[in-house]
């Protein structure tokens, strides 16, 4: 598991593929929570969506990057909850 502690807020969050996924807002508990300017449209717009520790492969730079491709990982994000 990656230490999230060295996760800060405004990196990038990219896939295994590298394409962007979001950007980071902040760590919450063991999930990265994205910023809403990343988020889609409608009703999805009005709240954050987040990243579970569990597909964050490394840290690389100011990248934060996904075991998963961008595609595959944003049907992992989760809702605040």
């Amino acid at each position: 598991m990656t230490d999230l502690s060295q996760i800060r807020e405004h990196m990038e969050v990219i896939g295994a593929d590298g394409v962007h996924v979001g950007t980071v807002d902040r760590v919450d508990g063991d999930r990265i929570k994205l910023t809403r300017k990343d988020t889609e449209h409608g009703e999805h717009a009005r709240h954050h969506h987040y990243i579970s520790n569990g597909l964050v492969a490394d840290i690389e730079g100011d990248q934060v990057r996904l075991s998963a491709n961008a595609d595959v990982a944003v049907t992992f994000e989760e809702e605040k909850g």
